[in-house]
């Protein structure tokens, strides 16, 4: 299982919006896998799908949203994800049941950290003009 997931992920301020970063989850095996996404800070992000099946050969997009919140750009994130994904069983009808009855050595897991980026000063000002000019035209 391999997925472009296993570098830091970064999210880019200003942080007072939602801020989503897209995970791409692919799966180069033959078989179905199941996957799940779990986080250290589970208030402070939101994940959809936070789990699924990835059929053999195929891709699965996750997003992660990142909640608002006061940006400190002295205090380093210690956020962390982790993707666990393991082959799914044949017939599989109760995804709650596949990873209760998974055993260790079936599991993969991919850890990830989350990066905080604060645009400097002059891309802010493009992109609040960008944000203004699309809010204009969004009203016409």
């Amino acid at each position: 299982f391999s997925g472009d997931q296993l570098e830091p992920i970064f999210f880019s301020g200003p942080f007072t919006d939602v801020v989503t970063t897209n995970l791409k989850l692919r799966n180069p095996s033959d078989r179905k896998v199941c996957f799940k996404v779990k986080t250290t800070a589970p208030r402070r992000y939101c994940v959809r799908p936070n789990s699924g099946i990835i059929d053999p050969g195929s891709s699965v997009i996750v997003s992660v949203m990142l909640q608002p919140f006061d940006y400190d750009p002295n205090e380093k994130s210690k956020h962390k994800f982790m993707v666990q994904t393991t082959y799914a069983p044949p017939n599989i009808t109760d995804m709650e049941a596949v990873w209760k009855e998974a055993k260790p050595d079936e599991l993969m897991d991919s850890k990830l950290r989350c990066v905080f980026e604060m645009p400097n000063e002059n891309d802010k000002l493009v992109t609040d003009s960008l944000i203004k000019k699309s809010v204009l035209y969004s009203h016409s």
